[in-house]
């Protein structure tokens, strides 16, 4: 069942002496349980791609359709915005410790506090990262803040993940590891996502089908 499906999109870049179209894709579609990964060299637009579909980029033009239904992406629904979940190269974690961090979507969605103590516990748990429950998040190497980082997106139990090059920052041990527990744990819980890189040795790994940008534009997929 496809859950996701952008059609005609295209995105300007804005500067002050030019308008240029660096993103041009005719049709696009997430399927159900689908783990699709997006690759092409730098400046493909695969980036640009993601923050369009999460509607944190607002297109030229286009149609970004969520659950059969047609999203305006300058005024999106907040239980929309509740369904999706980003993690980016980099971990951008409050400065608090690694339970509050893990819990901050629960509580934006008024989650109650049993609940959040259960789902933030299990999440932990599955990122085998219950042990720095207390620890401050600033005291984390790269790979654990990771950790937090996708927990804290996964606890919200979201129908879209959306990974910006997760791995990326990670020396390689530490993104082996990772990328073995996080495939194993979107398979499990069934999580539609779409996964930016620019290594094909992590998206042949990591996922279902195979999306290549080149200059902005969809040139193969399979």
């Amino acid at each position: 069942m496809i859950i996701y499906e952008v059609k005609g999109v295209r995105y300007d870049l804005k500067t002050k002496k030019e308008r240029r179209t660096i993103l041009r894709v005719d049709h696009l579609t997430l399927r159900e349980g689908e783990i699709v990964g997006l690759i092409g060299p730098n400046g493909a637009g695969k980036s640009t791609l993601l923050k369009v579909m999460a509607f944190l980029l607002p297109p030229a033009t286009g149609e970004l359709i969520y659950r059969r239904q047609r999203i305006n992406p300058h005024a999106v629904p907040l239980a929309v915005r509740h369904r999706l979940a980003t993690v980016f190269q980099h971990a951008l974690l409050l400065d608090r410790d690694v339970y509050h961090n893990v819990a901050l979507g629960l509580r934006f969605r008024k989650v109650k506090r049993s609940e959040e103590k259960r789902r933030v516990e299990e999440w932990l748990e599955r990122f085998k990262i219950a042990h720095l429950a207390r620890q401050h998040a600033h005291t984390l190497s790269g790979g654990e803040a990771q950790r937090v980082s996708l927990a804290r997106a996964l606890v919200v139990e979201p129908d879209i993940l959306f990974l910006d090059e997760p791995f990326s920052a990670l020396d390689f041990p530490t993104k082996v590891a990772l990328m073995e527990d996080l495939k194993q744990i979107l398979k499990e819980s069934q999580t539609t996502a779409l996964f930016v890189s620019h290594d094909l040795m992590e998206v042949n790994y990591m996922t279902d089908r195979l999306v290549v940008l080149l200059k902005g534009q969809k040139v193969q997929e399979g």
